[in-house]
C-alpha cells in the first residue's frame, strides 16, 4: 500500500508531504484546488511520461518520492529479476533537473523509466472518470476475467509457448514458399553447379596450368638458355669449371710460398663441388623438361576454360571460384532436402501446437469457471446501485480457425465480451452499444469491486468515478468502496458527502493564496474538520447549523 508521498516543485505544489493509511480514504477540495495535480505527481513517480512544464520553478529540481509497504512473496521476483535490493519499505523516487534530465530510483538504486513503470503498474491502479470507456475494450475485459481466474502465471507460460509456435509457423511458411517459388532458381543454380563440377577444378590448378603454359609458350628460349648455361658452366673449352681447375693449380703452387693460401684451396674445392652439382641439375632439367606441342594445346584449352568460368562468375581469384562451387553445392543440397525439412518443421509445429492447445484449454476452463460467480457478484452490486433490472453477462467464445491462420492469439483462443442491459425485458447486448456514460461509471465500479477480491494490485485510486450520481446511489457507492477497503487500499477523489463520510481517512486539498504565488496544499482532517467539510459539501459551502447536524449524522452512521 501507499504509505507516504513527498512532492516538491511540481506544478502548483511547492513542497508537500503526506502519509496515507490502509483501508478507504477520500480526497476532497474545490475544483481547481490541485486534486488532479496530486494524481499527476503520483503518476510521475510511477513512471508516466511527463514534460518540463510540470516544474513550478525551472531553476530548481522537481522531485516526487513515494513509499510503499509491499509483500515480499508478491514483489521479490521483480527485484531479483532486475538485480535490485528488496525491502518491504519500498521507495520510488523520480527527479527532473533544471536541465530537463529525468532520473528514476528504486530503493536509491538508479533504474530506467521502463523499470519504474513496470513496478509502478503492479503497485497502483489509477482510475479516472474517463477510464470507464476502457470497460468497452475487449482486451481490458479479458484482463479482468484473467485476474479473477488467477490466470497470470499460466498466461505467462502460455505466451512463451505461443511465441515459439508463431516462430516455428513462420519458419514452416518460409520453407513452403521456398519450395513453391524457388524451383526456377534452383534449376539455374543446378545448371551452374553442373558446369563447375564437370570442369573438375582442383586446388592450386590454376597457378600450375599458368606456369606450364608460360613454359611451353617460351620453349625455344628456355632450351637456348639451358644450353648456354651448361656450356658456360662445364661444356665449353673456357667453361667455368675448366678455369676453376686452372685456378686451383695456381693456388696449389702458391702455397709453397704463402702457407695461408691453403685455406683458399679448401674453399675452391667447395665451390667446384657446388658448381658441378649445378651443372648436373641443369643437365637433368634439360632432359626432363617436356616441350610437347600437343600439351600446349591441352593446357591452353584448360586455361581458357578456367578463365571463362571466372569471368562468368565475376571473380578475379581462382580460390573465389572454388568458393562459389562450394556455395552452390550447399544451396542445391539444401533445396534437394526441402521436403525433408518441411516434414520435420511440420512435426515441430504440430508438437508445439499440441502443447499450446493444452495451455489454452486450461486458460479457457479457468475463465469459464469464474464466469457465473463474477456475473452474479457484479449484478448484485448493480442492484445496490439502483439498477434493479440490470443484467450483466460475460460471453466467452473461441476464435474461428481459418485455413491460413491458427485460432490462437497472444492471450489464448477465447474472445471475451461483456454484455449488459439496464432495462427489464431487454436482452443484454455489447455494453459499448447500450451503456450510457453514467451506467458505465457504475458498471466500472461494480466490476472493479468484484475484481478487487482477486486483484494483485494493492492500491486502487478512483478519480471522481462518482460523477453523475447523487443521493442514495452515491451512498451505495461509498458503501462499496468502504467494503473494498477491507481488502485493498482505496483512495477516492470525490465531491459527494455521501462518499466522503464513509472513508476511514479524509484529506483536504486547498489553494494557499497568501504567498506571492498560488500554491496547492493538502492536509488530513480531524473529526471536527471532517464535520465542517462535509457540512460545506452538503450546503454548497454555506455552513449552517442544520448542515453541521446532518454532517455529524451521516458520519456517525458510516462508522
Amino acid at each position: 500500500m501507499l504509505k507516504h508521498l513527498t512532492i516538491s516543485n511540481y506544478a502548483l505544489i511547492d513542497s508537500l508531504s503526506i502519509s496515507f493509511d490502509n483501508g478507504f480514504s477520500v480526497i476532497t477540495g474545490e475544483t481547481g484546488a490541485g486534486k488532479s495535480i496530486l494524481l499527476g505527481a503520483l503518476g510521475f513517480v510511477l513512471g508516466d511520461r511527463t514534460d518540463s512544464s510540470i516544474m513550478l520553478d525551472e531553476t530548481k529540481k522537481c522531485l516526487v518520492e513515494a513509499t510503499f509497504i509491499v509483500d515480499a512473496e508478491r514483489f521479490k521476483p521483480f527485484f531479483e529479476e532486475n538485480d535490485l535490493d528488496f525491502d518491504e519499505d519500498l521507495i520510488l523516487r523520480r527527479e527532473l533537473s533544471p536541465t530537463k534530465k529525468s532520473r528514476a530510483f528504486i530503493n536509491d538504486t538508479p533504474v530506467t523509466a521502463q523499470q519504474l513503470k513496470e513496478l509502478g503498474s503492479q503497485l497502483v491502479d489509477i482510475h479516472s472518470q474517463h477510464d470507464s470507456l476502457l470497460l468497452t475494450n475487449a482486451d481490458f475485459q479479458l484482463e479482468i476475467i484473467d485476474n479473477a481466474a488467477d490466470n497470470n502465471s499460466l498466461l505467462v507460460e502460455y505466451q512463451s509457448v505461443y511465441h515459439k509456435f508463431v516462430a516455428l509457423r513462420n519458419e514452416l511458411k518460409s520453407l513452403r514458399e521456398m519450395a513453391q517459388k524457388n524451383v526456377a532458381e534452383n534449376d539455374f543454380l543446378t545448371f551452374q553447379l553442373d558446369e563447375l563440377v564437370k570442369a573438375d577444378l582442383q586446388e592450386g590448378e590454376y597457378e600450375e596450368v599458368s606456369q606450364k603454359l608460360e613454359l611451353l609458350e617460351n620453349a625455344e628460349e628456355v632450351k637456348t638458355l639451358l644450353a648456354q648455361s651448361l656450356s658456360t658452366l662445364s661444356e665449353s673449352e673456357y667453361s667455368i669449371l675448366n678455369q676453376l681447375n686452372e685456378l686451383k693449380s695456381s693456388v696449389d703452387h702458391l702455397r709453397r710460398y704463402l702457407p695461408q693460401a691453403e685455406q683458399y684451396l679448401e674453399r675452391l674445392d667447395s665451390t667446384k663441388i657446388e658448381l658441378k652439382d649445378i651443372a648436373q641439375d641443369l643437365d637433368s632439367l634439360q632432359d626432363s623438361t617436356q616441350f610437347d606441342a600437343s600439351s600446349l594445346n591441352e593446357l591452353q584449352e584448360r586455361f581458357d576454360l578456367i578463365q571463362r568460368l571466372m569471368m562468368k562468375h565475376h571473380v578475379n581469384d581462382y580460390a573465389e571460384l572454388l568458393k562459389i562451387r562450394e556455395d552452390l553445392q550447399q544451396k542445391v543440397g539444401a533445396f534437394a532436402n526441402i521436403d525433408e525439412q518441411i516434414a520435420k518443421k511440420e512435426q515441430e509445429v504440430k508438437s508445439c501446437e499440441k502443447e499450446l492447445t493444452k495451455l489454452a484449454n486450461e486458460l479457457s476452463a479457468k475463465r469459464k469457471k469464474v464466469k457465473v460467480p463474477f456475473e452474479k457478484a457484479v449484478t448484485e452490486i448493480l442492484r445496490q446501485l439502483k439498477m434493479p433490472h440490470a443484467v450483466f453477462e460475460i460471453e466467452i467464445s473461441e476464435f474461428s480457425k481459418s485455413s491460413e491462420n491458427s485460432q490462437f492469439t497472444i492471450t489464448g483462443k477465447d474472445k471475451v465480451r461483456f454484455m449488459f442491459s439496464a432495462n427489464k425485458g431487454i436482452a443484454p447486448d455489447d455494453m459499448s452499444r447500450v451503456a450510457s456514460g453514467g451506467e458505465l461509471s457504475r458498471l466500472m465500479l461494480a466490476i472493479k469491486s468484484v475484481a478487487a477480491e482477486s486483484s494483485y494490485i494493492p492500491t486502487l485510486i478512483f478519480d471522481e468515478i462518482d460523477t453523475g450520481v447523487s443521493g442514495e446511489v452515491a451512498s451505495k457507492l461509498g458503501d462499496i468502496m468502504q467494503k473494498m477497503g477491507e481488502n485493498l487500499q482505496i483512495i477516492s477523489i470525490t465531491h459527494l458527502p455521501q462518499i466522503a463520510s464513509k472513508a476511514k481517512n479524509h484529506f483536504f486539498v486547498y489553494k494557499d493564496e497568501n504567498a506571492q504565488k498560488t500554491r496547492s496544499c493538502i492536509r488530513q482532517l480531524s473529526h471536527d474538520e471532517r464535520v465542517t467539510e462535509i457540512a460545506k459539501m452538503l450546503s454548497n459551502d454555506k455552513i449552517t447549523p442544520e448542515a453541521i447536524k446532518a454532517a455529524e449524522v451521516i458520519l456517525d452512521a458510516s462508522h
